[in-house]
């Protein structure tokens, strides 16, 4: 599976109390569930009107599925070509 990160403009979302960022992420899962083998989702960022998520996935299409199916949007899709880290520099 390739990776990317997908860039969501909800806003507010940097305010969500944590239940609500519960009640989204069981949303999510739902429609995962939906779509495996082809999509699993790593971790997401929550900065101010947006989130930043990895995930793992076949293809941007299933990408766009979930977000059809979730309710949320995926206002970009970036595959991850390559990873550095600090480490990198050694």
């Amino acid at each position: 599976m390739r990776k990317f990160v997908i860039e969501r403009e909800i806003p507010e979302v940097g305010t969500f109390e944590r239940e609500q960022l519960r009640a989204a992420a069981a949303k999510s899962n739902e429609a995962l569930a939906q779509l495996a083998p082809d999509i699993q989702w790593q971790e997401s960022y929550v900065a101010g009107d947006r989130t930043f998520c990895i995930y793992l996935a076949k293809d941007e299409d299933v990408i766009r599925k979930h977000a059809e199916i979730s309710g949320f949007p995926a206002n970009r899709i970036v595959e991850v070509k390559k990873m550095i880290d600090p480490t990198t520099a050694a």
